[in-house]
């Protein structure tokens, strides 16, 4: 584990999403409250939570970090790409005040909340997939400000 005694405590905010690829017949249950595990995007949200406040139990070299904030939303796209398939795109936001930054956090975040909506609706459709984690703007620390292009 990297040694942060010597780094500048300083606020630092991270935005990562993850994109989830359903049937329309899928998501529109979701909307409609239809899925027999319950409200996917409410648990979905709650586990995204929960899995930024767990991320050095998983990432072996994360520092256990005071996150300040960690705030999960949604982005549902109705109209079908090429395949078929429509999207809900999460993104995923962690906040702290310290000497390491919130990236790993943001990540773990989408990654989780996305896992999260495979499972409550794996029984209607296998076929859904996930990608595009990745790591949207971070601020703060020593590098400063990073935005993807």
């Amino acid at each position: 584990m990297v040694d942060v005694s010597a780094k500048d405590s300083t606020e630092r905010v991270a935005t990562a999403q993850a994109k989830v690829f359903l049937q329309p017949e899928t998501l529109e249950k979701i909307q409609n409250g239809k899925i027999a595990k319950g409200d996917v995007l409410s648990v979905a949200q709650v586990a995204g939570v929960m899995g930024a406040k767990k991320t050095p139990y998983l990432i072996p070299m994360c520092h256990p970090i005071l996150l300040t904030s960690v705030d999960i939303s949604f982005k549902e796209e109705v109209q079908p790409n090429r395949e078929g398939r429509c999207s809900i795109t999460i993104l995923a936001t962690a906040k702290t005040t310290g000497p390491t930054g919130v990236e790993m956090e943001a990540m773990t975040a989408a990654s989780v909340a996305a896992l999260t909506i495979y499972d409550m609706c794996k029984a209607i459709d296998r076929g859904m997939s996930f990608s595009e984690v990745c790591l949207l703007t971070k601020s703060g620390g020593k590098s400063g400000t990073y935005i993807r292009k």
